[in-house]
C-alpha cells in the first residue's frame, strides 16, 4: 500500500529543527513522514507532539512510533494545539509544522472517499465522525449556496452552471456517490478540462465540509502565540487560498506598525511577533519528477521574535 511521499521533507525539517532538545508540533502527522524526520533530528531530551483527524493516519502513527517516548499523538485537528499544550504541560514550542496537503493514501483510497477516480461514498470529511458530508451539502444547500462554495473554495468559474445541474439532478435522485457528481461535471465540461474541473469541485467541497480555511486562520493565531522566541513555524500549502492566508498572516505579524501612512506618531500599539525567514520555497524539478503531487506546493517559514 502506498501511503504518502512527504513534500519538501529535507528543506522543511532543516528550517524547523534548530534545537536538538526542543519541543516540536506536527499538526498534520499523516503517515509520519515529517514526524519521523523530526525525531531523527532531535535528541533524547526533545519531544514531538502530533495531531491528525484521520483515523487511519492516527492509528498508523500511534503504532509506528509506539516505542518512542518522545512522541505523542492526538486524534484531533491542529487547532487543538493550545488545549494539547496544556494537557502536555507545555508553555511553548520550538517549532510548529503543518503540511496542508491531502495524503496520497486519502486521494487514492476508495474507502477514504476523497477520490473521483473510483466510485466511492461522497463524504470528503477528514474526521468521518463529525460535520456534514459532501453529499449532505449537495442534497440540502440552495443552488446559490453551492455555486458560491464552488467559486470561493475551488475558484471554479463554471460554478453557477455546475450548481444548476446539481439541483436538477437531486430533484430526481439524492447524491450519495462520487460518480454521480463526476458524471454531471463531465457532461457539461469539455473533455480536456475534465480533470482540472473535477479537482477544483472536489477541492471546494472538501475545504468547505472540513472548514479548512477558518481552521487554518485559527491555527495560525494560536501558533504565533505558542511559539517560543526564535521558534519557527513552517506551513506547506497546495493552493492559492491557503497560501494567501499564510502569506498575509506572516506579513502582518512581521510588522511593528499598521498606522495609516502619514500618521505623525504610532497609535496602533502593534508589536512585531514574527520575522519572515524566506520567500516561498517550492519543490525542485527533481522532486516534482519523482512526486507529481508536489508540483503545487509552497513552503513558508517564519520565526518568533
Amino acid at each position: 500500500m502506498s501511503f504518502h511521499t512527504p513534500v519538501l521533507l529535507e528543506e522543511s525539517i532543516d528550517y524547523l529543527v534548530k534545537k536538538k532538545d526542543g519541543i516540536y508540533f506536527d499538526g498534520t502527522a499523516g503517515f509520519g513522514g515529517h514526524s519521523e524526520k523530526i525525531l531523527e533530528k532531535i535528541n533524547s531530551s526533545g519531544k514531538l507532539i502530533a495531531t491528525d483527524k484521520d483515523k487511519n493516519a492516527f492509528e498508523f502513527c500511534r503504532e509506528k512510533f509506539s516505542n518512542d517516548k518522545r512522541f505523542s499523538i492526538y486524534r484531533t485537528g491542529f487547532t487543538s494545539i493550545d488545549s494539547i499544550s496544556k494537557i502536555e504541560f507545555i508553555d511553548g514550542f520550538d517549532g510548529i509544522l503543518a503540511d496542508l496537503g491531502v495524503s496520497s493514501f486519502q486521494l487514492d483510497s476508495v474507502e477514504s472517499g476523497f477520490t473521483f477516480r473510483e466510485d466511492a461514498v461522497l463524504d470528503l470529511r477528514m474526521n468521518t465522525e463529525e460535520g456534514i458530508t459532501a453529499s449532505d451539502l449537495l442534497n440540502k444547500y440552495s443552488q446559490a449556496e453551492i455555486a458560491k462554495i464552488l467559486f470561493e473554495y475551488g475558484e471554479e468559474r463554471n460554478g453557477k452552471k455546475i450548481a444548476q445541474k446539481i439541483v436538477e439532478f437531486r430533484s430526481q435522485e439524492n447524491f450519495s456517490r462520487t460518480f454521480q457528481l463526476k458524471k454531471i461535471i463531465e457532461q457539461i465540461t469539455p473533455q480536456r478540462f475534465h480533470t482540472k474541473t473535477l479537482s477544483r469541485v472536489f477541492q471546494a467541497l472538501r475545504i468547505f465540509v472540513n472548514n479548512e480555511l477558518d481552521e487554518l486562520r485559527n491555527f495560525l493565531d494560536k501558533s504565533v502565540d505558542l511559539l517560543k522566541p526564535e521558534g519557527r513555524i513552517i506551513i506547506l500549502s497546495y493552493h492559492s487560498l491557503e497560501d494567501r492566508i499564510v502569506k498575509e498572516k506572516f506579513k502582518y505579524e512581521s510588522l511593528d506598525c499598521i498606522c495609516p501612512p502619514g500618521t505623525p506618531i504610532c497609535i496602533c500599539n502593534k508589536k512585531q511577533k514574527l520575522k519572515r525567514i524566506t520567500k516561498a520555497i517550492t519543490p525542485s524539478e527533481f522532486e516534482i519528477r519523482n512526486n507529481k503531487r508536489s508540483r503545487s506546493a509552497k513552503m513558508r517559514v517564519a520565526e518568533k521574535i
